[in-house]
């Protein structure tokens, strides 16, 4: 798996895991900092480096998961993301090394109903109270101080 910035090609593929229309995340992506998590098609479970391309040589990626991120202020607010727990981790690294170049701290809030609240405490954030509701669901903070962002 690898992480790229994400494309206007990748919209209908934001779209479908976030069930928003495609023009919305293709605005998304045009209005923030989106990175990707692609796999090569025919790679999942394997090592990465295959040769299963096609006959032209290239290969088609799948977007395996998502993070979009801008910067508020001086903490850079995680907007929205998407994947499993372990693609989830690599793609928060993201925001973290653009934080720490620019010594800011990091911020998400995430649904309480949802099981990434552990996944952000082992990419290293703490969490620090509710925060806003989304859509009647309560939420939680979680940040990480600028200070902090090299643990």
């Amino acid at each position: 798996m690898r992480i790229r910035d994400a494309l206007e090609s990748d919209a209908e593929a934001l779209a479908s895991v976030t069930g928003r229309p495609e023009e919305v995340a293709r605005n998304m992506i045009h209005d923030r900092s989106v990175r990707v998590a692609v796999e090569a098609d025919g790679d999942s479970g394997r090592g990465g480096d295959s040769d299963t391309g096609s006959d032209s040589g290239e290969e088609e990626e799948v977007v395996r998961g998502f993070v979009a991120f801008d910067v508020r202020g001086d903490t850079v607010h995680v907007t929205d993301f998407d994947g499993s727990g372990s693609t989830i981790e690599r793609l928060f690294e993201e925001p973290r090394r653009f934080a720490r170049r620019e010594e800011m701290g990091v911020e998400a809030v995430v649904p309480d109903d949802e099981p990434t609240g552990e996944i952000l405490e082992n990419s290293g954030f703490d969490p620090v109270g509710p925060g806003p509701r989304f859509e009647g669901r309560r939420t939680t903070r979680y940040v990480i101080d600028a200070g902090d962002l090299d643990r």
